[in-house]
């Protein structure tokens, strides 16, 4: 057997209606169409979704599920564990160190320290915030958050 022997299944397949070809053919003038109307006419018809002229169920729907807030300010979280694997006892941890050390990909990004882990050494933490049990570690590790103005 080869590719040029295969056929569909016997009745599986039949011819297309050709419509406007004669009186004889039984589908010809209005090409089953009927007689006027916007039905009748060439791309005639609604489109998917016309619901009468009623607002359709797509744009009454809202776009996305729950409720966006505009003012929602977005910070980087940055874990202690990860201050302590990354930074030297007496270092200054900031935007531009943090992005040194490639722990955040830029310097002005919104840095949240956290307080999963343990830190054992000294570090100034001047970031946009600090979480109490991050604060607590750090201080009690004998280092120092400083914030911001």
């Amino acid at each position: 057997m080869e590719l040029k022997d295969l056929r569909p299944a016997e009745g599986s397949t039949k011819n297309r209606k050709r419509v406007g070809r004669g009186p004889a053919s039984g589908t010809g003038k209005t090409a089953g169409r009927g007689m006027n109307g916007q039905k009748s006419r060439a791309g005639g018809g609604k489109g998917a979704g016309f619901e009468g002229g009623q607002t359709p169920l797509a744009r009454r729907l809202p776009k996305l599920p729950g409720f966006r807030n505009i003012n929602r300010v977005e910070y980087l979280p940055v874990n202690v564990s990860r201050l302590e694997a990354k930074f030297e006892a007496g270092d200054v941890v900031d935007g531009d160190s943090l992005k040194a050390k490639g722990i955040i990909k830029h310097a002005d990004a919104l840095v949240k320290v956290l307080g999963d882990g343990e830190i054992t050494k000294a570090l100034t933490v001047r970031v946009d915030k600090v979480s109490a049990s991050a604060k607590a570690k750090i201080e009690a590790a004998g280092g120092k958050v400083e914030e911001p103005c």
